[in-house]
């Protein structure tokens, strides 16, 4: 064979090998690799165009699968098995005799797609880092927020009782921690240790008069409470409440009838639509406000007294206020149930170090120190990535502790609102007994729980809220009592009616929704608004990922007319078994269709983690086989496709 030839050959096939590897669209009655033409799938003569026409029909009851936010790793979609690392391609290498054994990092599980493996223990970690002077800042912003570091060593000052070693807070609050002193002793020397915070927060006592303040705190934030001045926080009555999933699932999920028929009236043309988001003010629960005002040793005769808040600077305790000093009325429940966020952050080196300054035990204070300074760092690292940490448990872990309420409210978050899709598309209705019309919006929201050191689960400050809320109302419901008459009521503001869901919904052309869980609620009102308009009847196509439709298919049988055929329920604990990404694939011709017809939208919503991830990659994938793409051009095709507000995807 000629040189040339021989060259060439090695060059393709060198090429060949890096090239990356796509899962390629399976080849059914409707899906043709070799065919990049987009064509609008033909009906058959019973139904009109629709997913129904395909060979994967929208009729049948097959099964298959979608990500699962709590998923454990052998519940993710598998991907191939891992290849070889060598370590000799990092700087300082293996220190070890060059062997193939030795040199060579073989990985025989499977893995995410998107990690790489490039060590598996602190040594090859640290081989890999010290030849660079700033390497550990490429790993600073995912193990602590900042400060991350080579960690000093613990050094031990030369003095009497310098070795004595730490005795650790004895109860269940500290252990649920699971920090690692290493060699700290009460003479360990500590450097680096982060300046105490300064204290802008004061009370001074509310003068006595006859008429004292009236606080809503049980119902409603204090009006300084401001999202978006000067509007203030609108109080919606519940109108209904019911639960979506049914028990056995494995998350709970809750539908809500909000009346805002009474919503004042704001500036410009700004109104509820399809596709919108409201912002929601939810409080503390009372046993969490309860819990720290214990642990502070706050006596219950003034947790509910008025008094003057005076602040030197920031935009606490409103939301987006300005930012400047403040003297304001309140009381010192509303301004821990409202006002601050007590279980939603992960602790930072400032609350540590504040806890140090008010420690009385000398064990505490050290082990706080510790935390707050750079022979820490690794400790503190896992308790930020860690299992999620309270303050209240904090203040369990560290009972010698207590802080002045007024210095711990300058170190801790704002508490900040939630927010939520609408899941119908906003319109007038009447009352059952037809005395009034009312304007509902309505939204579903999913119970985020997380592990208790206390044991069992805790829930999250907004679902928790409406979970609360949900199950007032089906205990007057069971005991037949009328649930308007208890008078439940969200704190909630218009909030995003801008955003890329509610923007780009305005388009006629054909619009295919990607939803996984709760993410699939707003699509909801997009399909009742298309099937209310006769210019966009049978444009609309539905991928709904569930874990098993008998538990937790949202909203089933709530669609519309013409339901089975606009929409595919795709489930990953029951028959076949796949996740939407995969069906994605199958539905190839589909998205070819309608990502290049004029005005076409592909829509995806739901978590970030697994399942948006996954379509993207399956969106790729569907490029890369119907339009004759190399896995650059279709990345960049989908990007133009989403500058251009064809493709949006809205995920956390």
């Amino acid at each position: 064979m000629h040189p040339l030839s021989i060259a060439t050959s090695s060059a393709l096939l060198e090429e060949q090998e890096r090239k990356p590897e796509h899962n390629h669209i399976p080849t059914t009655s409707t899906s043709h690799p070799e065919d990049p033409i987009p064509e609008e799938p033909q009906p058959n003569h019973h139904h009109a165009p629709s997913l129904s026409s395909l060979d994967t029909s929208l009729h049948s009851s097959a099964p298959s699968m979608i990500y699962s936010e709590t998923a454990s790793e052998s519940e993710l979609p598998d991907t191939p098995v891992s290849g070889i690392v060598d370590l000799a391609e990092f700087p300082g290498g293996s220190n070890t005799e060059s062997t193939p054994e030795r040199d060579v990092i073989r990985v025989g599980g499977r893995r995410r797609a998107s990690t790489k493996l490039i060590s598996q223990n602190a040594n090859d970690l640290r081989r890999l880092l010290k030849p660079v002077m700033g390497g550990t800042h490429q790993i600073e912003k995912v193990c602590c927020g900042g400060g991350c570091s080579l960690m000093n060593k613990v050094e031990t000052e030369e003095r009497s009782g310098s070795l004595t070693p730490i005795v650790p807070p004895d109860n269940d609050a500290y252990r649920s921690l699971r920090i690692n002193l290493g060699e700290l002793t009460l003479g360990s020397k500590l450097d680096k240790v982060v300046d105490l915070a300064p204290q802008k927060i004061s009370f001074t006592p509310f003068p006595a008069v006859e008429t004292q303040p009236q606080s809503t705190v049980e119902v409603h934030p204090p009006t300084f409470v401001q999202p978006h001045p000067p509007y203030n926080v609108y109080s919606a009555p519940i109108s209904h409440a019911r639960a979506l999933t049914r028990p056995g699932a494995e998350k709970r999920t809750y539908h809500f009838d909000l009346d805002v028929t009474n919503y004042p009236t704001e500036s410009g043309t700004v109104d509820f639509v399809v596709g919108g988001a409201v912002g929601v003010c939810a409080p503390n629960s009372d046993e969490v406000v309860d819990d720290v005002f214990d642990e502070l040793g706050v006596p219950r005769f003034v947790r509910d007294r008025p008094v003057v808040v005076k602040t030197e600077d920031g935009r606490w305790p409103t939301i987006w206020g300005d930012e400047m000093a403040r003297e304001l009325v309140t009381t010192r429940r509303e301004l821990l149930t409202w006002c601050t966020d007590l279980q939603s952050y992960p602790p930072t080196k400032r609350l540590f170090r504040l806890l140090a300054e008010y420690a009385e035990d000398e064990n505490e204070k050290k082990i706080l120190m510790y935390l707050s300074a750079a022979q820490g760092q690794a400790a503190f690292c896992d308790l930020r990535t860690g299992p999620h940490i309270t303050v209240g448990q904090l203040l369990h872990a560290f009972p010698s502790s207590k802080p002045p309420l007024s210095h711990l409210l300058s170190t801790l978050q704002q508490l900040m609102p939630r927010f939520y899709s609408l899941s119908n598309d906003p319109h007038v209705t009447c009352d059952i007994e037809g005395r009034a019309c009312r304007r509902i919006i309505e939204i579903a929201v999913t119970v985020h729980e997380t592990d208790n050191w206390r044991g069992g689960p805790r829930t999250g400050v907004g679902s928790g809220f409406f979970e609360r809320c949900a199950k007032k109302i089906a205990a007057a419901e069971a005991a037949g009592v009328d649930p308007s008459t208890l008078d439940l009521r969200v704190p909630m503001f218009r909030g995003l009616m801008s955003n890329p869901l509610a923007r780009e919904f305005v388009s006629d052309g054909p619009m295919l929704l990607i939803g996984a869980g709760v993410g699939v609620a707003p699509f909801r009102g997009f399909v009742q608004r298309r099937l209310k308009n006769a210019n966009c009847a049978n444009k609309v196509w539905v991928l709904q990922g569930v874990r098993d439709s008998l538990l937790d298919e949202l909203y089933s049988g709530e669609w519309g007319v013409h339901e089975d055929e606009v929409k595919k329920v795709v489930q990953s604990r029951k028959g076949e078994g796949k996740y939407v990404q995969e069906e994605v694939r199958v539905q190839a011709d589909l998205v070819w269709y309608i990502i290049n017809a004029l005005d076409g939208r592909v829509f995806v919503c739901g978590s970030s983690k697994g399942m948006g991830e996954g379509v993207e990659a399956a969106l790729v994938d569907v490029a890369i086989d119907k339009g004759k793409m190399n896995l650059q051009e279709a990345q960049e095709f989908w990007q133009q496709k989403k500058a251009a507000g064809q493709y949006i995807s809205e995920t956390w």
